[in-house]
């Protein structure tokens, strides 16, 4: 099971779909997320499912800033325990401690933090946003909603942001310049680094006039005791093992247990009882890492295939000739397909009439059969009528039919 995120990350999306024409239960059954996500704020669905429904949906439904549109909607709120936490805190600096140490509350693939300018500029410092891409497959939507109401957010809790310089993109714009510009009211740059909002470092001091260093205390002390960090869980270690280390070889339990040293049995036991499994965790991080390859690279299917530790098993056919060879796709897509069911139709540069020929049947369209090239050439030696091996292989054909 790969990383979660809270179901309050979906509020707004429902209405704003059928606003813009679209049935969103369709949206949630075609990414395997359930019907009723939307209704509760407490659920927990996978992030990776969750941002690639976004980007699906902004694509089918026109709406190229649908993540900047439902950050505008939202508020605090959407963190859930974690926003009395941050409300409650006595400066902007405080709320950006709070919220980098507990983000993982809302979904332990994304992290905020405070970071150098990554401009160099003096007295400036950037509020990062981020997403593990080694965890799950970066989204642009989902960068621009999570952004988007990172900025949102403080400009609720400050009643305007004030020295904020830039806000950056590692994407490239989805919409016209003018829309971000809007939203955030200060230029926006994009294939930036990491995404964040460059402000101006005395805007850390800035206190909140709702400070409570009582109802703070409490807040830390429930996330605390209640939400422990990801980083103990046995399942959350493997993960990024296998995430962290792709091979040519598929991994086993004892290979990753001596990373921990620990048993194999116990790398078994540990993850059921936070309930997954190894080779659920496995096949999850061979989904996110298949995605990541067809959507970002122009590597063919079978090398992706190749890639993520699988071999070409090769069924016998007539007159001793591998049916894997003969058919396509070839076993490796095949089995690809079998982990990440979406790259058979992901509509990217990975499709059957891009694939090289060697990939495709002879039917399949933009390819002609070439004609053969038969070489003139003499009989055998020793087959030609009338005349020794010799004389015949020196004559050939030619001396046959001018006589």
């Amino acid at each position: 099971m790969g990383p979660m995120i809270r179901t309050a990350s979906l509020r707004g999306f429902a209405p704003l779909v059928r606003e813009l024409g679209g049935d969103p239960a369709a949206f949630l059954a075609g990414f395997h997320l359930p019907a009723d996500a939307p209704d509760s704020d407490d659920g927990l669905i996978g992030i990776t499912e969750h941002d690639l429904m976004l980007d699906a949906a902004a694509v089918d439904l026109g709406c190229r800033d649908l993540g900047l549109r439902l950050a505008g909607s939202r508020d605090l709120t959407i963190l859930g325990p974690l926003a009395l936490a941050i409300e409650s805190s006595p400066t902007v600096a405080d709320a950006v401690q709070c919220a980098s140490r507990f983000m993982f509350v809302h979904s332990p693939a994304l992290t905020v933090g405070l970071e150098p300018d990554p401009r160099g500029a003096r007295g400036v410092v950037a509020l990062t946003y981020r997403k593990d891409l080694p965890e799950s497959p970066y989204s642009p939507q989902a960068m621009e909603l999570g952004l988007g109401l990172f900025h949102h957010v403080a400009d609720q809790m400050m009643d305007g942001i004030t020295g904020l310089r830039s806000v950056e993109f590692p994407h490239q714009p989805l919409s016209p310049i003018r829309r971000y510009t809007d939203f955030f009211g200060v230029d926006v740059r994009f294939g930036a680094p990491t995404a964040a909002l460059r402000i101006e470092r005395r805007v850390l001091d800035a206190r909140f006039a709702g400070a409570d260093d009582t109802i703070r205390e409490v807040a830390l002390d429930y996330l605390a005791r209640h939400y422990p960090e990801p980083t103990s869980r046995v399942a959350v270690r493997v993960r990024r093992a296998l995430a962290e280390s792709p091979g040519l070889r598929t991994p086993s339990p004892a290979h990753v247990a001596r990373l921990f040293s620990l048993h194999p049995r116990t790398l078994q036991r540990r993850p059921a009882a936070e309930g997954t499994s190894f080779e659920a965790t496995l096949d999850s991080v061979r989904r996110d890492a298949a995605h990541r390859l067809i959507t970002t690279t122009d590597l063919p299917l079978s090398r992706v295939a190749a890639l993520l530790g699988f071999t070409e098993q090769s069924t016998p056919g007539p007159r001793g000739a591998p049916l894997a060879r003969r058919q396509s796709p070839p076993a490796q897509i095949v089995a690809l397909r079998q982990v990440f069911p979406g790259c058979a139709s992901h509509p990217c540069r990975h499709d059957a009439d891009q694939l090289p020929v060697r990939h495709r049947r002879p039917s399949d369209p933009q390819i002609r059969r070439r004609p053969r090239r038969v070489a003139a050439r003499g009989p055998a030696p020793g087959r030609a009528r009338g005349r020794s091996g010799v004389q015949g292989a020196l004559q050939g054909p030619g001396a046959r039919s001018a006589r």
